[in-house]
């Protein structure tokens, strides 16, 4: 597995680009119309354009993320059928990293100011 990379900004802008990948990392291959009913379906990406779709997809093999290539099929017009990359899965590895550190960030937040919200039995100075 490709080592992660520790440039990878985790903005809430890309977050297609993580989940595409997932599940392309899953499925092997797969054209856009089954990635958007999966970003549905799996991720709740409710309302989304399939122009959005197409061009992250377009920019992701830009990017080398991803690669394409087109499927003929019988008496249907062709699809492009889409796979994620070595450097895809270095790029997803890196993502799911920085999710995590950042779930462990915020988790410890929480306990913290939960911590800090509960009566203190004494100022200091004082006696109970």
């Amino acid at each position: 597995m490709p080592a992660a990379d520790p440039n990878v900004e985790t903005r809430p802008k890309q977050w297609l680009y993580p989940v595409i990948l997932v599940w392309l990392r899953q499925e092997s291959y797969s054209y856009g119309y089954e990635i958007m009913e999966r970003l549905r379906e799996e991720f709740g990406f409710e309302q989304m354009s399939p122009g959005a779709v197409y061009r992250t997809l377009r920019q992701m093999e830009n990017e080398d993320l991803c690669n394409s290539e087109w499927e003929p099929s019988n008496g249907v017009s062709a699809r492009r059928m889409y796979s994620i990359t070595e450097a895809g899965e270095g790029f997803l590895e890196a993502w799911v990293e920085a999710c995590e550190q950042y779930r462990r960030v915020e988790d410890t937040l929480s306990e913290v100011y939960r911590r800090s919200r509960t009566p203190r039995s004494s100022e200091p100075g004082e006696i109970p």
